[in-house]
């Protein structure tokens, strides 16, 4: 089975392209910076990260050139694609991609600094808050309510 999730951060914005043809289709590449966990850079203060590339394709470009900025933190599954080919140089490159099934925000707009980029303020309007939310995103439980009628404890 060739199935990979990643959550990093992306570290441009994607460069997307469309395909000749009968039928365009978007194609977005993008760069998502993963850090290791447990380890350490030579200095033993910083964690490394890995720089994986990712291609998404069709619905899922569109989606990417229209919200994906850089600097968020994603959620992207998918399956992992090797290839090579010769430069100009006559060398031959090898490559390997995340070919891109799903992908998702793995922060929230305020998490992301306020980001202006429009993926927050669409996302809001499909999900308005409570009218009883207080500031900090909880709602109030009015008194005389049970906690065994609570969904959870």
């Amino acid at each position: 089975m060739n199935r990979v999730i990643l959550m990093g951060r992306l570290t441009r914005d994607p460069e997307v392209r469309y395909s000749q043809g009968e039928r365009t289709m978007a194609i977005a590449r993008y760069t998502l910076a993963v850090d290791r966990r447990g380890r350490r850079n030579q200095d033993g203060n910083e964690q490394t990260a890995d720089f994986i590339n990712c291609v998404a394709f069709d619905r899922a470009g569109e989606f990417a050139e229209k919200y994906f900025r850089q600097g968020m933190r994603v959620l992207v599954s998918g399956r992992i694609q090797s290839g090579s080919y010769t430069n100009r140089d006559g060398q031959k490159v090898y490559t390997t991609d995340i070919v891109v099934d799903d992908q998702e925000f793995a922060d929230s707009k305020n998490a992301s600094g306020g980001n202006e980029g429009g993926y927050g303020n669409s996302y809001q309007q499909s999900r308005p808050a409570p009218s009883s939310a207080i500031g900090d995103g909880f709602m109030n439980i009015p008194d005389g309510v049970e906690d065994e009628g609570l969904p959870f404890n």
